[in-house]
């Protein structure tokens, strides 16, 4: 790991991970199998990347679609943060179990959809590459606490997807440059609020 934060102990903790993710990978498809010799880069480093984005106080999280755990089981293994794990598909949600049980990693997994998901509100919630900014706002405001941040990593399409969320919600928006794919953006999103129409 290049992560001057990441101690030998979370190190290892994430090897297990992603020897895990490769070993289901071949029966359960969690990533594509173009990235299967990038994992490292293309998808741990690039969740790792969120760690000194969530708030300080962050006492708990609410990850959306979270797939193979991207990026909510490896936050939950990088930081100790709780985190509840939203994955509607039953087998990546059986891998998201058993990884969380292997690897010690403070997560709730909860094989539904993410609308039937109820949920006691968290300080922060994330997605990556889950839907358009106006749809994630939509699903991310039900599961957000007061004061709360939103930490979505986003494509080449984000400046687009902000212009079309601008039209319905009120917001403040900080764009942090990807460090693992110079097209990509991460949204730190506060003080979020629906447009009201008069």
């Amino acid at each position: 790991m290049k992560h001057s934060s990441i101690t030998n102990d979370i190190a290892a903790r994430l090897d297990i991970f992603a020897s895990m993710l490769l070993r289901w990978n071949t029966t359960v498809n969690l990533i594509a199998a173009g990235d299967v010799a990038t994992l490292r880069d293309r998808h741990i480093e690039d969740c790792l990347q969120v760690v000194p984005l969530l708030p300080s106080a962050a006492g708990r999280g609410i990850d959306l679609g979270s797939g193979a755990g991207f990026p909510g089981l490896v936050l939950a293994i990088a930081t100790g943060v709780a985190f509840d794990l939203i994955e509607s598909d039953h087998r990546k949600a059986a891998f998201l179990r058993e990884a969380a049980r292997a690897t010690g990693a403070p997560a709730i997994i909860h094989a539904k959809r993410i609308e039937d998901a109820d949920l006691v509100p968290a300080t922060v919630v994330t997605a990556r590459a889950l839907a358009r900014l106006p749809r994630l706002l939509e699903l991310a405001t039900p599961k957000l606490a007061a004061g709360g941040v939103c930490l979505f990593m986003k494509g080449a399409g984000a400046a687009v997807e902000l212009t079309e969320a601008a039209g319905e919600w009120h917001m403040r928006v900080e764009q942090i440059p990807s460090r693992t794919d110079s097209s990509a953006t991460i949204l730190r999103i506060s003080e979020i609020a629906r447009v009201v129409r008069a």
